[in-house]
């Protein structure tokens, strides 16, 4: 029987999801969205390109959520986007209402599934996903280090030109500027990334990956990033539906590791069939300690707003 994915919100980054679901063949699709003919059209384009681009998985589009019955992964990318000057917090409740009802509803009809959290804030609406579905800390996880790090690869090759599949980084933290780009752990090709630039440029690719979301947002002007972030998330289910147990940044519900207790981090995990089964607790220096308590501080901040509004 084949595999089958939801992708709540078919925007630019649900419907970039749902052609690259379709194009690596991991599972049939479907895309849910509010807005009435969207996912339905959208759907019915992306399934006409299969025998262009030799695709065969069934992808469907609907405004309510009984066609996902029984989906292995809901990937959640619904929300309101990013407007120039807004910062993810501004998000903050509006997408706390939306991420709310499609967990909900994930849960109501694929009571098995894997979540994978997208919409922005995303380190809270992880937290949201998991207060509301009541899914093991294993089973909602949040896309936000593999496209951090695709960002610090980007930039790391760009700067040296060599070529991205021989740069290796590591990004935990929160998503957004707070996150904390560890150079010492990263690299091209085993060379360590501290013989290769010296402290300024260094500086400077690490404050560009912190603002890259941003970055994209001020170019685009109306909209904010999707193709990589899309690309992000697809990485991830397929880690999960093909068991590769790939080691991937991702925000994970932390209780105790790195000394962060009851909040969603950005974290190296092990992504496979159960999806998180295994957090690795690196060795970071003081300074390193410090940057992540400043991300994981950033976090709280926002979940305290929304366990109000839960309590509310």
């Amino acid at each position: 029987m084949r595999k089958k994915i939801t992708v709540v919100g078919a925007g630019n980054v649900g419907a970039n999801c749902a052609l690259r679901v379709a194009e690596k063949e991991l599972a049939d699709v479907v895309l849910v969205d509010v807005i009435e003919g969207v996912p339905q059209g959208k759907a019915l384009d992306l399934l006409q390109s299969g025998p262009v681009q030799g695709y065969d998985v069934h992808i469907s589009g609907s405004n309510d959520y009984e066609p996902t019955a029984n989906s292995d992964i809901c990937i959640i990318t619904a929300g309101f986007p990013r407007k120039p000057g807004m910062s993810r917090d501004d998000l903050l409740l509006a997408n706390y209402e939306v991420v709310k009802t499609a967990t909900e509803n994930c849960v109501k009809f694929s009571p098995n599934c894997i979540l994978i959290v997208v919409t922005n804030p995303l380190d809270a609406m992880c937290q949201a996903a998991y207060m509301v579905s009541r899914f093991s800390k294993n089973r909602v996880i949040g896309m936000a280090g593999v496209l951090d790090t695709a960002r610090f690869r980007t930039f790391i090759a760009e700067e040296l030109k060599v070529s991205v599949e021989n740069v290796t980084a590591v990004v935990m933290g929160g998503h957004g500027d707070t996150m904390v780009p560890f150079v010492r752990l990263s690299n091209v090709a085993g060379i360590p990334l501290t013989e290769l630039l010296d402290k300024a440029a260094l500086d400077r690719l690490v404050e560009r990956t912190q603002n890259g979301g941003a970055e994209i947002v001020k170019h685009l002007k109306t909209g904010s990033a999707y193709y990589a972030p899309s690309a992000a998330a697809v990485e991830m289910a397929e880690s999960i539906l093909r068991d590769k147990k790939k080691v991937l940044p991702c925000a994970a519900y932390l209780e105790g590791e790195y000394g962060i207790n009851g909040l969603f981090v950005g974290v190296p995990v092990k992504l496979g069939a159960r999806g998180i089964e295994q957090i690795y607790q690196i060795k970071v220096t003081a300074d390193e300690q410090a940057m992540l308590n400043k991300s994981a501080a950033a976090v709280a901040e926002l979940v305290e707003v929304i366990k109000k509004k839960m309590a509310s």
